[in-house]
Formats: C-alpha cells, sequence, structure tokens
C-alpha cells in the first residue's frame, strides 16, 4: 500500500471513531438510561462529559503533537479510549458511565487535530483544504455508524455487549494508526524541528496565541461549525416533529439527508477554493448566505415541509467551510507550532459547540411558544452574523501565492 493511501485511510478511521463516539448515545439512550437506574438527563451529561475532556484536553494535545508528534499521540491515546469504551459497557450505575465517557473523550481528543497536523505536513497549499475537507467528508461515514448499524448490534447484542465491541473497534484502529501513520511524507526529509524544552514548548503556546490574525479565525470558528452541528444534531428533529408531527424515522430520514448533503458540500469545497483562490472571502460568502438561510427560517415559521427540509439542508450544504476557517488557521503558524496552532484554533470550536446549543435550548425553554423556534434559529443567525464581523478583520490567506500587477505584466524582450 502507498505511504499516502495508508496515511488517508488512518485518518479516515481515527477521525470516523471520533465522529462515532460522539454521537453513539441517542440511539440506544431510553435502553442505556434504563439500564443504568438514570432519567433522560443522562445522555445530556454524557455528552458534556465527553466535550468536557475534549476542551480541557486541547492545550496538552496541541504540546504532544508538536513534541511527540501525530503518530506517538494518537496510539498513545488509544489507551484511555479503549477503557473508556469498554467501561461504557461494564459501567454500574450513571456516575460511573459519566466516568467512563470523560476518560473516552481524552482517548478521542487528538484525533482530529493530528489529522490537522498530518494533512499540513503531507500536503500544502490548495492540496491543503482539499486534503482536510475529503477527510471530514468521509469521516461523516461515522455518524452514520452510530445510527441503524448500531442500533442493530444493540438489539443483537444488547447495549453492553454493542459499546464492548465499540471497545474492540477502537483497539483495533489504534494497531492500524500505529502501522500506517508516518508524521511526515517519505519522499522528503523530515524538517528540522526545534527541540524544545517543556518551558520552551509553554512559551511557545503563548507565542501562538500573539499570533497576528489569530483573533479573526477565532471568532469564525467559535460559531461556524456550532451553528450547523446546533441545527443538525439538536434542533432539527424537534423542529420537524414539532412543526409537522413527523415520526422519529421520518425525522430520522430528513437529517440523514442533511448529513450527506454536508458530505458534499465539504467535497465541494476543496476545488472552489483553488478556482477562487481565496479563504477569507470564500468563508464570508458561505457564512452570510447560512445567515440569510436562518434568518428566512425565524421568519417563516411554518413553511411548506419540503421548503422547511430544504432550508435545514441548505444550513447543512452552505456549512463547507469550516474546514477553510482550519487551513487559514494554519497558514498563520511555522510547522513547529502547527500543532499547538491547530489545537488552539479548535480550542474556539469546541467552546462554541458546547455554548450554542445551551444557549440556544435556554431561548426555547424561556420564550412563548409561539415564539420559541423565530427565536432560535434567529440567536445563531446573530451569532454567525457576529462571527463574520470579527473574521473580517482579519487578512486574507490565499492558498496560492497571488501575482503582483508588475509581475502579471509580460516581460519586453
Amino acid at each position: 500500500m502507498k505511504p499516502a493511501t495508508a496515511l488517508t485511510l488512518a485518518l479516515l478511521l481515527a477521525t470516523g471513531l471520533s465522529q462515532f463516539h460522539r454521537t453513539a448515545l441517542g440511539v440506544v439512550g431510553p435502553e442505556l438510561a434504563a439500564g443504568l437506574g438514570a432519567g433522560p438527563g443522562l445522555l445530556g451529561a454524557a455528552n458534556g462529559a465527553f466535550f468536557l475532556a475534549l476542551l480541557l484536553l486541547q492545550v496538552p494535545v496541541g504540546l504532544a503533537l508538536d513534541r511527540l508528534g501525530p503518530r506517538r499521540t494518537v496510539a498513545w491515546l488509544t489507551v484511555p479510549a479503549v477503557l473508556g469504551a469498554l467501561g461504557q459497557a461494564v459501567a454500574p450505575d450513571a456516575g460511573w458511565f459519566l466516568v467512563a465517557r470523560f476518560l473516552l473523550g481524552v482517548g478521542m481528543a487528538a484525533s482530529f487535530m493530528a489529522s490537522v497536523v498530518l494533512c499540513a505536513r503531507w500536503w500544502s497549499g490548495p492540496g491543503l483544504t482539499t486534503a482536510l475537507s475529503r477527510i471530514f467528508a468521509l469521516s461523516q461515514a461515522g455518524i452514520l455508524l452510530a445510527g441503524a448499524p448500531f442500533a442493530w448490534a444493540a438489539e443483537a447484542l444488547g447495549w453492553r455487549g454493542a459499546y464492548a465491541a465499540t471497545a474492540a473497534l477502537t483497539l483495533v484502529c489504534g494497531v492500524l494508526w500505529w502501522r500506517w501513520v508516518a508524521d511526515d511524507p517519505p519522499d522528503r526529509p523530515a524538517p528540522v524541528r526545534p527541540a524544545e524544552t517543556l518551558a520552551e514548548a509553554l512559551r511557545g503556546q503563548v507565542t501562538v496565541w500573539r499570533t497576528p490574525g489569530l483573533l479573526p479565525v477565532l471568532s469564525m470558528h467559535l460559531v461556524g461549525y456550532a451553528v450547523m452541528t446546533t441545527v443538525l444534531a439538536v434542533w432539527a428533529g424537534p423542529w420537524l416533529a414539532d412543526r409537522y408531527g413527523l415520526s422519529p424515522e421520518a425525522r430520522g430520514g430528513a437529517v440523514l439527508a442533511m448529513g450527506l448533503l454536508l458530505s458534499a458540500g465539504l467535497f465541494c469545497v476543496g476545488p472552489v477554493e483553488r478556482r477562487l483562490n481565496t479563504r477569507k472571502w470564500l468563508v464570508v460568502g458561505l457564512a452570510s448566505s447560512v445567515v440569510v438561510v436562518l434568518l428566512v427560517l425565524a421568519l417563516w415559521p411554518a413553511p411548506p415541509l419540503a421548503a422547511g427540509i430544504a432550508l435545514l439542508s441548505l444550513v447543512c450544504v452552505l456549512s463547507c467551510y469550516p474546514v477553510v476557517v482550519v487551513a487559514h488557521g494554519r497558514s498563520l503558524f511555522p510547522d513547529h507550532l502547527v500543532g499547538r496552532g491547530a489545537t488552539t484554533v479548535n480550542l474556539a470550536q469546541t467552546l462554541g459547540c458546547a455554548g450554542l446549543p445551551a444557549i440556544t435550548g435556554w431561548v426555547v425553554a424561556a420564550a412563548p411558544a409561539d415564539l420559541a423556534w423565530p427565536l432560535a434559529f434567529g440567536t445563531l443567525a446573530v451569532a454567525l452574523a457576529l462571527g463574520i464581523a470579527g473574521y473580517l478583520t482579519g487578512r486574507d490567506a490565499p492558498p496560492r501565492p497571488r501575482q503582483t500587477q508588475s509581475e502579471s505584466r509580460p516581460k519586453r524582450a
């Protein structure tokens, strides 16, 4: 197997597995809560424990990616990932299950950022966004596996047996990662990365925060992905049930279509970026279009079913731009700081993914019934508009250097 092919497969396994573990709760939620003697609030707490681990580990993971390399970092974190997955299967009560979810989050903390770092080392320029978008598009398969296939496994093995199987799957993926991943391409020597003491590494983290252009990228990344995932993973199903009385199967089909359209958008955004040779204005254009769609949802409270599903789907397909923001963020940092830089950018996304669902949940709970959904979609539109405003203060980072006017003129003989 060619090294680039092996690396791509390893990245798909790592990111897909992370997506799977993030979402493999809802399909067995009632059985899980009953088996542990807990209420429905367990699912929210378990999801929060997973994301809390991701949030707390971002800075240490960034240091490890730069000092140890992605191959060793992810391989070592496979140990807590397997223990966390197995802990879910044997949990005697809700408290044990929450600890297991936290441990699983620790194990998954480097998966996405290791993929960003490896893509940055193996591909550059226009190829970086294309590689990232393909990896993240195909990683959506992990979400699909956490649906019907995981439900079938739980029906055949029980939810404990299904979670035990995920522990075995996690171990296999960790072994394949160790076998298939190389931190640098074999056709060129590894770049010289300065040896750092721990104190120097921590000073490097401070340097990351002082990097010019970082704050505009963070403002966009705080809300870009979070708005989409809040619509897709949190409110699309309840909105379709409330507005149209759709059955769980029908709602699941609509959400599945939204996820597939998101993947389609991710496949397309790389070629579009190459053609336009701009990251900033591609992000601004797509994000502004999402704001418009959210405002339509807020101002048109009862569209026909087809129009409602189409609007939700537009939010997803237009929300393919966060990978462009990641590529923009990567361009700000030298090679020896790319791990810390990538995890710092991801810190904003993690905060947004934790905060926006909570904020909109409070809005839906506190508002009068006839205003709940308009205010929820309006809140997401305002949050994204503020992110765009912050992002506009930064400079563009085109994937290819632009020729100056003098360079573009033909030279005289």
